[in-house]
């Protein structure tokens, strides 16, 4: 992987920036902190004022794991083209089938999982998400989980920072998702920025010289090929995408 920040990878920015570029990012933990509740989640203000930015010279969406709605009222005020909820999901069809059969996986999961100490089950009202983070044997948090999930049937099931997405089986996920705006919206090319398991769906698509993926955070398993080294650096890398955009404007305005 190779640090998408350093000097000698400027140029690839650059060539994504001054093309018909969509931006996307995932929220947790790449707009706004990992934090051990999940509705406490929320950007920094110098993210936020510089997404707000962002967004009036860039087509930006945010494709995250939470709930659609959940995402956007954390967004507001943001001028983004869309949000893409429940990693990809959202929005869909047969949503009322769905709902019921969320109702049905949490009761059965949740008296599964009530002498667990520190687990909570999110309902994504699509789907669900098993949260390990406040466990403090985690280990046994992870195996109850898995044991409480395998009593649902056919899911799928994505892995994350301390938990468990249960998804239906064949659901789309975030390459879909990202695919699917970046032509509604008639972009050449699209720049990713994400930080977790789900978010290598869209790394892995084989797309040379339309996506750059860049991850938060080096893993060598990842199929990205850039990184961010932490989450902080997420507002450095708005800031190049600012300068390199005001950049491009100024060039076609002294075009005589």
């Amino acid at each position: 992987m190779h640090q998408i920040l350093g000097e000698a990878n400027r140029s690839i920015l650059e060539q994504f920036a001054w093309s018909e570029v969509l931006l996307a990012f995932d929220f947790d933990g790449t707009l706004a902190p990992i934090v051990s509740e999940p509705g406490a989640a929320r950007m920094r203000s110098a993210t936020r004022t510089l997404l707000e930015e962002v967004a009036t010279r860039y087509p930006c969406v945010v494709i995250s794991g939470r709930a659609r709605e959940d995402a956007r009222r954390r967004l507001a005020g943001i001028a983004v083209c869309d949000v893409s909820g429940n990693h990809g999901l959202e929005p869909g069809r047969d949503t009322a089938r769905l709902e019921r059969e969320v109702r049905r996986w949490r009761r059965l999961v949740e008296p599964r999982l009530a002498g667990h100490q520190g687990v909570l089950v999110e309902d994504k009202r699509f789907s669900i998400a098993i949260h390990y983070r406040l466990c403090r044997r985690k280990k046994e948090a992870l195996a109850a989980i898995q044991l409480a999930v395998a009593s649902l049937g056919e899911v799928r099931l994505i892995g994350g920072k301390q938990v468990v997405n249960v998804q239906p089986p064949g659901a789309p996920h975030k390459g879909i998702a990202l695919e699917s705006l970046r032509s509604r919206f008639g972009c050449d090319t699209a720049i990713y920025v994400g930080d977790d398991e789900t978010d290598e769906d869209v790394f892995g698509l084989d797309d040379p010289g339309r996506l750059l993926g860049i991850r938060v955070g080096a893993r060598r398993a990842s199929a990205a090929r850039y990184y961010l080294r932490n989450q902080r650096e997420v507002d450095t890398l708005l800031r190049v995408l600012l300068s390199l955009r005001r950049r491009r404007e100024d060039k076609r305005l002294a075009w005589p």
